[in-house]
């Protein structure tokens, strides 16, 4: 290995992450190796984040001049508050984007920590410089094409900013913190703002346009959706069975799936009987699970199956998403 890398490995990540070997400070060949493995895996993470936050800046971006502004439609939370602001008064988007979430990225550093705050608070500023700086022709009047793809194109872009570690609207930091504070759910409070925000609207624009961005608001929270879970969604599912040597071989043998089997003990009955069992625990995607379905009722007509719905994996024999994060 260079002396340089060597040099950038030990400045980078081994002094920050590792004790000295001994006290002449050395490293052995093994601690460097790693060091350079865990350097390269952070390096390849910057770039990816970078690269998917600029996307998501410009799409925002073209979202915004390419179809909202002109028409007076907004979106929710944050974004949805520059919006209104800029189409009632004279202050340009630019400045209000940066202005409204501000505080929103003070709350960040306090619950999501420095370096998410970071992220945001450039990202942010990337948004309103392509604002202020880049022109996008105004694609389309038609209304309905106006609140559908603007809706599109900004909901993407608030996706790929958050699939890069940061995040363009501020409101969902702000639904975190209350949340905490109130005891209530993230959804909850989201709706809530976003009942303010359009009421707002419908004040303001009128009710038309209040209407049109309810359309664009839900454009940008299903695209925003897609690209946080992509395409494929996955299901847990635990299977309680007498037969659970033979579901194992069917999961991974006819599924190619891998699975994780739990001792347990089967509990029944008025004086509460117990007896021991092995539980299978495997994750599959949405489109596996009529096959699985199928397969276990060959087993056991009489297995007791649970499904939920699992956010996102890592590792192991599911297939990874595309632009993972």
């Amino acid at each position: 290995m260079k002396s340089y890398w060597t040099k950038l490995i030990l400045r980078a990540t081994l002094q920050t992450n590792r004790k000295k070997s001994n006290a002449q400070g050395r490293y052995t060949q093994y601690e460097i190796a790693r060091g350079y493995r865990e350097y390269i895996i952070n390096l390849r993470r910057r770039i990816k984040d970078f690269i998917l936050i600029v996307t998501g800046i410009f799409s925002a971006s073209f979202g915004f001049k390419g179809f909202l502004l002109t028409n007076h439609f907004i979106d929710g939370g944050a974004t949805g508050i520059s919006l209104l602001i800029s189409a009632i008064t004279e202050i340009p988007l630019y400045a209000l984007i940066i202005g409204i979430n501000i505080p929103f990225v003070i709350l960040g550093y306090n619950i999501m920590g420095k370096q998410f705050a970071f992220k945001t608070a450039l990202a942010i500023t990337g948004l309103a410089i392509c604002l202020a700086t880049v022109n996008f022709p105004n694609v389309t009047s038609d209304n309905l094409l106006v609140a559908v793809f603007g809706g599109f194109f900004l909901g993407a872009g608030i996706g790929l900013s958050v699939r890069g570690g940061a995040v363009i609207d501020g409101t969902e930091v702000l639904a975190i913190y209350l949340s905490r504070k109130f005891g209530t759910t993230i959804g909850d409070i989201i709706v809530l703002i976003n009942i303010f925000i359009f009421s707002a609207a419908a004040y303001f624009l009128g009710i038309e346009n209040a209407l049109y961005s309810m359309i664009t608001y839900l454009a940008a929270s299903k695209t925003l959706d897609f690209i946080i879970e992509g395409i494929e969604e996955y299901i847990g599912v635990t299977i309680i069975s007498h037969h659970s040597e033979n579901i194992r071989k069917m999961i991974v043998h006819k599924l190619g799936r891998g699975a994780t089997i739990y001792s347990g003990k089967r509990g029944y009955g008025k004086h509460g009987e117990t007896q021991e069992i092995d539980i299978i625990y495997t994750v599959i995607t949405r489109l596996e699970l009529h096959k699985l379905k199928i397969e276990i009722e060959k087993c056991d007509p009489n297995a007791f199956v649970v499904m939920n719905s699992v956010k996102d994996t890592k590792g192991g024999m599911i297939k990874k998403r595309p632009l993972h994060h």
